[in-house]
């Protein structure tokens, strides 16, 4: 612990900030602040390049924002595929977590190609999955709120973050819910859904400082409205 420098990435902020999916970066910033690191936020922009970092958050959007990122995000494809494949930490939500896939499918069967980071695809479905929803991972299980109609299959070399307890989850058919691939989180859960699922976000902070073991912080009032809405929506 120290006064390490540690920067958070967020791309695309204005376009891909559905349901509040900020929390998720002031979430990280704080719960770094409070263990005495040097966290920074860096706002990646349509036109910037994807500068060096130690955590990329990629918010959601609609069928709109990614199509307005989606030129901009090729530019951007191989930097984020090296840096997904290299272990980089990136947590990305809904459309966030659309991005890293090959392609996106909307109801007109208009084809989006999107960063091929890694090998998955999304196809609009014509049922909406909406609503709270929970999930067993590896770090717990996690509550949060999924609203899409986006429907994403895994190629089977990659991993479900977790398994959907209650919800959809990727698709409402194989009970995967988002996914996990060496330092990256992706999820269909808003909110936003780290501030309650703190051992989420600090299963994120410890990759992202090489796994370095953490503080522990006074997470009463995180732990109490997590246990409530997986008591309530499991």
């Amino acid at each position: 612990m120290g006064m390490r420098k540690v920067k958070i990435a967020q791309l695309y902020p204005d376009e891909l900030n559905l349901y509040g999916d900020i929390g998720n970066v002031i979430c990280l910033y704080y719960r770094l602040k409070k263990r005495g690191y040097n966290a920074e936020v860096e706002k990646i922009n349509i036109g910037d390049k994807l500068a060096e970092f130690d955590i990329l958050v990629i918010g959601g959007g609609q069928d709109r924002e990614m199509n307005i990122v989606a030129s901009d995000l090729r530019k951007k494809s191989r930097m984020l595929s090296y840096c997904v494949n290299s272990g980089k930490c990136v947590f990305a939500v809904c459309a966030g977590f659309q991005l890293l896939g090959n392609y996106y499918v909307n109801q007109k069967g208009e084809k989006l190609n999107l960063s091929s980071a890694l090998d998955f695809y999304t196809v609009a479905g014509e049922k909406r999955m909406i609503g709270n929803f929970v999930y067993e991972t590896p770090f717990g299980r996690i509550a949060g709120f999924e609203n899409h109609s986006g429907k994403t299959y895994l190629s089977p070399e990659l991993q479900p973050l977790g398994r959907v307890i209650s919800g959809f989850g990727n698709n409402g058919e194989d009970s995967g819910e988002g996914l996990l691939f060496k330092n990256t989180f992706a999820t269909y859960a808003h909110g936003a859904v780290l501030p309650k699922n703190p051992a989420l976000a600090d299963e994120i902070i410890k990759r992202a400082l090489g796994g370095a073991e953490l503080e522990e912080l006074d997470d009463s009032l995180e732990k109490l409205c997590h246990n409530q809405l997986i008591e309530r929506f499991s």
